[in-house]
C-alpha cells in the first residue's frame, strides 16, 4: 500500500528517510530553506552523501520538496 509520508527536515537525517521512503511511497520533505529544497527538486543532494547523491541521481523516487515558513 503506497502511502502519503510528509518529512520535516532536509538534513541528514530527514533526507535519507525521505530518500528510503519515496522508494515504495509518495513523500514530501519541508524545509525552510529555499536552496536546499530547488536542489532536492532538481534531483541533487544539497548534503554530502553518496548514497543519498546516487539514489537522487539514478532510483525511481516519488519524492517532493516544498518550502514551509
Amino acid at each position: 500500500m503506497n502511502k502519503k509520508i510528509a518529512v520535516a527536515g532536509t538534513g541528514y537525517v530527514g533526507l535519507s528517510l525521505a530518500v528510503l521512503l519515496a522508494q515504495h511511497n509518495h513523500v514530501t520533505a519541508v524545509d525552510i530553506i529555499p536552496e536546499k529544497v530547488e536542489l532536492i527538486n532538481n534531483r541533487k543532494s544539497p548534503i554530502q552523501d553518496e548514497y543519498i547523491e546516487k539514489y537522487l541521481a539514478e532510483k525511481e523516487l516519488d519524492l517532493t520538496a516544498k518550502i514551509v515558513k
